[in-house]
């Protein structure tokens, strides 16, 4: 009867226990929600995440939204960036690490009218081609300085640099020759404009061998020397890589998903469908880990950006794989 008795006590006390409680983790995003973050938003709608015992909030980013102040003021565990300007934080003092590199390739490239008679990068000169800043001109400013292109203005071997917003309006109406687009993004605003593929040149930043790392994931440094977070971001990472080979697997599920998750409205289904086609083509050939060729092309391409360089010198600790090697051995 004791036995008995102690086996019942046993019982209720585990019935009245709390259940272990996931650990949450906060990720914020560079831009608004849209399928160029589907991977994550995979993760959570298909219970990756749940599986892995975490409770993921995922944060929209937007024009007024700097992940890096985000995560600087404590506001997210892990958030993504492009590796220029995780770079150019960490030089500033900002002691960001990319835990992982979900997207092998860059999706940047140059969109130009075809009938200005641009045809190869030597026609850019005496040009006036729209570029983002806010650190995402520094490709395209390396990209000039191979070229041997000045962009101090309009000349015989110049080109007269506009500060594009993010829109194709400067394209549309006539005030660039060429402007900066996302093969997953903008480009197709400018075809969804009323503009035909035949009337348009583009030059991939990729293929012209001066892309940079895109749509990386960054946490503090010093979060590193604390196990159990370097724990709860390989099961994150891990969970992550799972949403997005289902999201390149899965593209209009994975696009349904984003809208599903857009409390905007904005985003149309045959946007993001087509935005999630393209992006599956960048993150394809990628299993989360950085590969260090990668970086160190990136870090070329930035120290080589002109007279202004991103970073003034080759970073040290800006990477590491104890987090892939932990999530995907």
């Amino acid at each position: 009867m004791k036995k008995l008795m102690t086996g019942a006590t046993l019982a209720l006390g585990l019935a009245s226990a709390p259940a272990w409680a996931a650990d949450d983790v906060t990720l914020q995003l560079k831009w608004v929600t849209q399928a160029q973050f589907a991977g994550y938003y995979v993760a959570l709608d298909k219970g990756f995440y749940e599986e892995e015992d975490l409770n993921v909030t995922i944060l929209p980013g937007g024009p007024d939204i700097a992940p890096t102040q985000v995560i600087a003021g404590g506001g997210a565990d892990v958030m993504v960036d492009w590796m220029p300007a995780a770079l150019a934080a960490r030089e500033k003092g900002l002691p960001l690490v990319n835990i992982a590199q979900p997207f092998k390739s860059s999706g940047m490239m140059l969109t130009c009218w075809k009938d200005t008679g641009i045809a190869s990068p030597e026609d850019l000169k005496n040009r006036t081609l729209g570029v983002w800043f806010f650190g995402n001109e520094f490709p395209f400013m390396s990209w000039m300085s191979q070229l041997g292109i000045s962009t101090d203005g309009k000349s015989e071997n110049g080109v007269e640099v506009l500060k594009q917003g993010f829109n194709v309006d400067p394209l549309i109406q006539r005030q660039a020759d060429c402007i900066s687009t996302m093969t997953y993004n903008e480009y197709w605003q400018v075809i969804d404009a009323g503009v035909t593929p035949e009337e348009l040149v583009t030059f991939k930043y990729e293929d012209q061998g001066v892309a940079t790392l895109e749509d990386g994931l960054y946490v503090l440094e010093e979060n590193l020397s604390d196990p159990a977070f370097v724990d709860k971001m390989a099961r994150f990472v891990r969970a992550s890589m799972k949403g997005w080979k289902y999201a390149e697997e899965n593209p209009d599920e994975a696009a349904m998903i984003v809208l599903d998750n857009d409390q905007t409205g904005a985003q149309t289904e045959q946007h993001q469908k087509r935005m999630m086609g393209e992006v599956a083509k960048l993150t394809a050939g990628s299993n989360g880990a950085l590969d260090p060729a990668d970086y160190e092309r990136t870090v070329a391409t930035l120290l080589a950006a002109g007279e202004e360089p991103v970073i003034t010198k080759q970073p040290e600790g800006a990477w590491t794989h104890v987090i892939s090697d932990a999530a995907l051995n």
